[in-house]
């Protein structure tokens, strides 16, 4: 079984790494990056089989919505998450909205809906 793949749109950080990227691959995810809604667009188009597409609200060149809605023409069986960087924010299309405070959140989604990839290599 192949490691669930999630496409990952959010700011750039200011310093290093995104900690959400670091904390998604070290649960054994594939993680593809962008850093702008563009970007989110190439990547989709380019890997259309993605297991996860997932957008932060402060991606403001493109509306969340538009995007989710491109990844899902392009994989009906993609699962949408918004990031909320505020409490009440929504994106039209997302399966689940998170709060982008909260990575455990997230991970625990992720884990919910495509098993521990740690499992796979036998941990």
């Amino acid at each position: 079984m192949a490691r669930p793949t999630l496409l990952v749109a959010e700011p750039e950080p200011i310093q290093a790494l995104s900690t959400r990227k670091l904390m998604l691959e070290s649960a054994k995810f594939n993680v593809l990056t962008a850093h702008t809604g563009g970007e989110f667009l190439e990547l989709v188009k380019r890997f259309p089989q993605v297991d996860c597409a997932i957008v932060h609200s402060q991606i403001n060149d493109l509306p969340c919505a538009v995007l989710l809605k491109w990844a899902r023409d392009l994989n009906p069986r993609v699962t949408t998450v918004f990031l909320a960087s505020t409490p009440g924010a929504a994106c039209q299309g997302a399966d689940h909205v998170v709060s982008s405070h909260q990575p455990d959140a997230l991970l625990k989604i992720v884990r919910e809906t495509f098993g521990d990839p740690r499992a796979i290599d036998g941990m």
